[in-house]
């Protein structure tokens, strides 16, 4: 077992085995005082790294930076800072430069050591727990910068304060030298200077894009801060700086769509300790996106904010359409997802001491931010409309529209249905199911074309894995309405397939394969293909990709013949290469246009048999990128779509035209 992946349950069986192997040369009342461990300062950390930071892999290492990052918010919510600098060198060390007030440094009453040094080597030490110090913070678990420190090999740590700049450096959570002053300085604030310990990584690297995207989403968080990215090892530079705020926000995740109001709808108010913001705005998509966060803390699990949020907002909307007689005492009241359909929201509160679920913060738990936030919406938002009535009609109608699609979809189910399309008695005709009936050892594939369909059909292991064939390109959902896509027969297939349900629904329990594995051609057209079922997995099964159900095979490019010896090439990178490797050799090449030049003995050589196979597991890395993503490459509006073909044209390698 790896020191740098310890498995608590993996040491456990290791000290029964040691126990059991020496058990003649011990015995019960060996058990005492000397058997006991005390894991001194932050060794547990190190020990345990994955309690702390979530893994030592990348999400861990990306913990890393926002533990820093995140105490120089705190300075900024505090009132204190105005600007914060990170910095990545090219030995991939992170610098985080704020000008708040500078880590105390002064000798602490109670420990006998310098503040500083005590916040750097002490878990659960520093002024989160004092709601004097920071009335709002995300950091509250008071592990945070100690943690970082813990597992770098490296932590130096400047502060100017008091007009002097004092310095301290830390080895793997322990000191090296004693805090000292280095020189003067009339300005204040802290740097923190890091390297992660490659005894605890195995490889330092960070997401850089991700970091970017963070950094980006807190200046938008907080109005007015200026933060400021230098990646010396990609030669890249951002400055970041939103008066607007949230508002911006909103605007640039509705760039290019068609939206009611012109301007964001933005509410803000201030319910004793609680700050409560939320900027909306609606537009012609079909899928809501609603973003929240707590204390800057992007809640992707939502939390009594959002439930708040959901439940005002659709009774704010039903009472004003009975009020203004839009909505007749004979009509149905409108439902959540109507009055939702497509909105763009964020939702900020900034609160004292919140509860979130776990270390990683995924979901808000304060059960009075619920009725916090419900009366907020429905004192401001009934205010806002009332106001600005052109507007609220205007909201309504859309949701009114909303219902009828609703129903539509509801008839055109039943429909379907009604024919025996979606009874879980009735597979889709083009199916090749396999004969394995647990879902986790089952894999469909989902092939384009009939031709590659009918190889994969025959090359297959029909014990366990299924493939349905799909004919030509699918609907883009992204510009269809939920009605449109029961009348769809590939996708229709693809649902019956699935046997989920979808959308209200849905049921992962139901699931009838535990691979569900994307297989086109390597070319343009196979990416197109790719990306429509990516839009509709990622609009209709969102909780599959999550959950890692979802995969895209890799088909090879080229096969390689050197005698009798056949090899395959995955990509033009991969051919290169190829060659620098056989100079001096002769081969013979040839390149698959498709999936359906191979017969079925190639096929499940090189994408069906999972010893050989390449597979990519979707994830979604970043929601809020992806979203924006899916609506420039899915979207009805060309503009953004050529905007990022042109920022993106000097990445393309190979264009098969």
């Amino acid at each position: 077992m790896s020191k740098k992946d310890p498995n608590i349950n993996g040491d456990f069986n290791d000290s029964m085995q040691e126990h059991e192997e020496n058990g003649k040369k011990r015995s019960k009342k060996d058990y005492g005082a000397q058997q006991i461990q005390v894991l001194k300062d932050l060794e547990a950390v190190r020990k345990r790294p994955g309690m702390y930071i979530g893994g030592t892999g990348l999400d861990g290492m990306m913990h890393l930076i926002w533990e820093v990052v995140d105490n120089s918010i705190d300075e900024a919510l505090a009132g204190y800072c105005t600007q914060i600098d990170v910095i990545v060198h090219p030995d991939q060390r992170i610098t985080v430069i704020d000008n708040g007030r500078g880590i105390p440094v002064e000798m602490h009453p109670i420990e006998k050591v310098p503040t500083l040094e005590l916040i750097m080597t002490k878990l659960h030490s520093g002024g989160k727990f004092d709601n004097d110090s920071y009335q709002v913070s995300g950091g509250l678990h008071g592990v945070g910068v100690s943690v970082v420190n813990a597992l770098a090999s490296e932590t130096v740590v400047d502060v100017r304060r008091d007009g002097k700049l004092y310095r301290q450096t830390f080895s793997k959570g322990l000191k090296v030298n004693d805090l000292e002053v280095v020189g003067k300085s009339s300005e204040t604030g802290t740097t923190v200077t890091f390297l992660a310990d490659t005894e605890i990584f195995d490889k330092i690297k960070y997401d850089y894009d991700r970091l970017s995207r963070r950094l980006r989403e807190l200046a938008f968080l907080n109005p007015g801060l200026r933060i400021r990215l230098d990646n010396q090892v990609t030669s890249t530079q951002y400055d970041y700086r939103y008066e607007g705020g949230i508002v911006e926000f909103v605007k640039v995740l509705n760039e290019g769509e068609e939206v009611a109001p012109a301007e964001p709808i933005f509410l803000k108010a201030e319910d004793g300790p609680v700050s409560l913001e939320v900027a909306m705005q609606f537009t012609s998509k079909y899928d809501e996106h609603i973003f929240s966060f707590a204390n800057n803390i992007n809640t992707r699990d939502g939390g009594t904010h959002l439930t708040g949020f959901k439940t005002a907002l659709t009774r704010v909307l039903n009472e004003y359409a009975r009020e203004k007689k839009i909505i007749t005492k004979d009509e149905d009241n409108l439902e959540g997802r109507d009055v939702r359909e497509g909105l763009t929201a964020i939702i900020s509160v900034k609160l004292p001491n919140p509860q979130f679920e776990g270390q990683t913060k995924g979901k808000l738990g304060n059960p009075d931010i619920d009725e916090r936030m419900s009366n907020f919406i429905r004192e401001h938002l009934s205010l806002y409309m009332n106001k600005n009535a052109g507007i609220a009609r205007q909201i309504l109608e859309k949701a009114i529209t909303a219902a009828h699609a609703r129903l539509a979809a509801k008839k055109a189910r039943q429909m379907v249905r009604r024919k025996g399309l979606l009874s879980s008695m009735a597979l889709p005709g083009k199916l090749a199911d396999c004969s394995e009936k647990e879902p986790d050892k089952c894999e469909l594939f989902i092939v384009e074309g009939d031709s590659a369909g009918g190889s994969a059909k025959q090359g297959r292991n029909r014990a366990f894995q299924a493939i349905l064939p799909l004919r030509g390109k699918v609907l883009n959902v992204e510009k269809a309405a939920l009605s449109k896509l029961f009348e769809n027969k590939e996708l229709n297939a693809v649902i019956t397939a699935l046997g989920v349900g979808i959308r209200e629904e849905f049921d992962p329990e139901k699931l009838r394969y535990g691979k569900v594995i994307l297989m086109a051609d390597a070319d343009v057209d196979g990416a197109h293909i790719r990306t429509l079922l990516l839009t509709f997995f990622f609009r209709n099964y969102k909780q599959l990709i999550e959950n890692g159900n979802v995969y895209i095979a890799q088909p090879p490019l080229y096969q390689v013949k050197t005698g009798k010896k056949v090899e395959y090439v995955f990509n033009d990178e991969g051919l290169t290469q190829y060659r620098k490797d056989h100079k001096n050799g002769k081969f013979d090449l040839k390149r698959f246009k498709g999936l359906g030049e191979m017969n079925p003995t190639e096929l499940w050589e090189t994408t069906l048999n999972p010893d050989n196979r390449l597979l990519k597991q979707v994830t979604i890395a970043d929601e809020l990128e992806t979203e924006q993503l899916f609506t420039v490459l899915m979207g009805s509006d060309v503009a953004p779509r050529r905007d990022f073909i042109m920022e993106n044209a000097d990445l393309t390698t190979n264009l098969d035209i």
